[in-house]
């Protein structure tokens, strides 16, 4: 072994597709794989990280870029998401063969390459190297296998049935499908992403799935049949979970610059289980009129809230809405993990991103589900139904929540037989999710099964 590699095991190189949503889950996977003693180098597009600029703190792990096309800007910079993504496929393989070989001229050759599976181009660089692969899933095993079926022309596109079934899962209702698939034809080039994760992933030396097995049984009994997979999360900051990473309080990066003193300060006063807390993500903002009825269930269910709406959406509130805030605080952003695990705090209205719902089970709070797109329908049916820690919030035949059925949901969690049972179950999974990662659990052991055949294959 040369001496540069003398202190670390192996060496890894995981690359991110550029959103915040995932770079964390495999920025907190990586922290796992260095407390095992595997050097890491994380890359992801010069663009993401010119965004993130200085809100970074990674400890002992390197950090590289590629190039998505559009250094200055990123998708923003593009004329349309498919042209980006047209641009990306082709300058991104190139740029990441050209690292790779220079890690590989500077003594840091690199053993295997985690990849996100929206960019299985990476592994098709990898293996002309002579590098092991692992695709790395940021959502659900029940969301990709929806997506490989789509894949495999196993579902017929536009969905004309009104229920399906889908090995490893439950009975699911077409409205309860991703909405690209639901909605076939809107986004056609995330389409284009989600359902060609699976173009190559026979030539995959493992399969890396941010969930755990208990929580995604069924499905993961089924895909294991095809697909060497392993699940290796929740991948939530190890300080709100086994506590074995003593100095993984948070995720280390984002984008925004978030408000900590304040939001924590203002729920220090308030009565234990009394506030509401809210936020869709950072990806897609509500509409006006969405916006509005969110207003009022809030301010007509009575209860604190804090509400997290994002600067460019801040316009779409009412002027009468913001002058009645006495039980309310509205934020731009703030730290989540902190919220979620405050004991004021009585639930989550959330759109149903993966790593806000894995969030929310792994620190035991029930939730309201709104979900808005994406993966986000078929999470919100296994919050209902299969995990049974939260409601749905269901929407009008226009598409909006209305602000009765806000108020209701809140005070069917706060106040009814049926929130108890709700707490209850979300407790059971918050312990379930702790047990997988900390020593012997099954995503622990998956993680040192995945370093030890590693080292093997050195």
């Amino acid at each position: 072994m040369d001496k540069d590699m003398k202190n670390h095991v192996a060496h890894c190189l995981v690359i991110a597709y550029p959103a915040q949503g995932h770079i964390n889950p495999l920025l907190q996977f990586s922290k796992r794989l260095v407390h095992r003693g595997i050097k890491i180098t994380l890359v992801s597009t010069v663009s993401i990280w010119n965004i993130i600029g200085n809100n970074i703190n990674l400890n002992s792990i390197d950090v590289e870029t590629i190039s998505d096309g559009y250094d200055n800007g990123g998708l923003a910079e593009a004329e349309s998401l498919e042209i980006y993504k047209d641009t990306f496929w082709k300058v991104g393989p190139k740029t990441l063969y050209q690292l790779l070989q220079k890690l590989a001229s500077t003594n840091n050759h690199v053993d295997c390459v985690i990849y996100d599976a929206f960019l299985p181009w990476a592994l098709d660089v990898a293996k002309e190297l002579g590098i092991l692969g692992a695709v790395f899933f940021t959502q659900t095993c029940s969301v990709q296998n929806i997506y490989f079926h789509a894949y495999q022309k196993l579902l017929e596109l536009p969905l004309s049935q009104r229920e399906y079934v889908i090995p490893g899962l439950p009975k699911l209702g077409a409205s309860e499908f991703p909405s690209f698939l639901y909605k076939y034809g809107t986004f056609p080039g995330y389409f284009d992403i989600v359902v060609n994760q699976f173009s190559n992933i026979d030539k995959v030396d493992w399969v890396l799935a941010n969930t755990f097995y208990e929580l995604e049984k069924e499905v993961i009994d089924w895909l294991v049949k095809i697909w060497p997979v392993k699940t290796i999360g929740p991948t939530v900051p190890s300080m709100f979970l086994d506590k074995r990473l003593q100095d993984d309080k948070n995720y280390g990066i984002s984008i925004y610059n978030q408000n900590t003193e304040a939001c924590i300060k203002w729920l220090n006063d308030k009565p234990k289980g009394s506030v509401i807390y809210v936020s869709f993500g950072s990806m897609a903002g509500l509409s006006e009129e969405q916006t509005e009825e969110v207003a009022w269930g809030l301010r007509n269910s009575d209860c604190y809230f804090i509400w997290v709406v994002r600067a460019i959406d801040q316009g779409k509130l009412s002027k009468e809405f913001v002058g009645t805030l006495e039980k309310g605080l509205i934020l731009t952003w703030c730290p989540q993990l902190e919220v979620l695990t405050h004991e004021a705090v009585a639930c989550f209205v959330t759109h149903c991103g993966w790593n806000s719902t894995l969030e929310a089970l792994s620190l035991g709070v029930p939730m309201i589900a709104m979900p808005q797109w994406t993966d986000q329908n078929t999470n919100a049916k296994y919050i209902m139904d299969v995990w049974q820690v939260g409601l749905k919030a269901v929407a009008d035949e226009k598409e909006i929540v209305r602000r009765e059925t806000i108020k209701h949901c809140i005070k069917e969690i706060l106040e009814t037989e049926k929130g108890n049972e709700i707490k209850k179950n979300a407790i059971k999974w918050k312990n379930l999710a702790k047990d997988s990662v900390d020593e012997g659990g099954s995503s622990d052991k998956n993680i040192a099964e995945f370093v030890a055949k590693l080292l093997a294959q050195r």
